[in-house]
């Protein structure tokens, strides 16, 4: 599969467990669950079968950010990844629809975030790596103190 469509899979699964816990969450899911039903044919009784499964990932993902863990995300995004990997390489049209829906999520996206200010203040003498950032995500891992420091 050309990095294009991966990447295109990888963005639209993101957005889908992003969107899962937003106000826009309906729209999403009718288009995403119409879109991987589609591809199976009988569609009424696959759509629904999706709309479940849509149902429950989003069930897990709010329940597990209620409990602080982000980890149930990224792995709910890795499992549509996979499944929006599929049907991409088996319907070229797929990748259109998913680019509409994605750029019409992606306004109401940034229409959502918030914007922070952040301000410090540093006062005495200090050394070392500063990182500022409105949100991470990932292992961060300090240099120990007399450790090798970055050049």
């Amino acid at each position: 599969m050309e990095a294009e469509l991966v990447a295109l899979a990888a963005s639209g699964a993101t957005t889908l467990v992003q969107q899962m816990a937003t106000d826009g969450w309906a729209a999403v899911r009718r288009r995403m669950a119409a879109l991987l039903a589609r591809r199976r044919g009988a569609e009424e009784e696959a759509e629904a079968e999706v709309e479940r499964e849509l149902d429950q990932a989003r069930a897990d993902v709010v329940a597990a950010q209620q409990d602080g863990d982000e980890d149930v995300a990224e792995g709910m995004a890795m499992v549509w990844k996979a499944r929006l990997r599929r049907v991409l390489a088996e319907d070229p049209d797929a990748a259109a629809e998913l680019r509409r829906l994605l750029d019409e999520v992606a306004p109401q996206q940034q229409a959502q975030a918030t914007v922070r200010d952040v301000h410090n203040t540093l006062s005495g003498s200090a050394s070392g790596v500063v990182v500022q950032a409105g949100v991470i995500s990932g292992g961060i891992h300090g240099i120990p103190p007399g450790g090798p420091q970055p050049r």
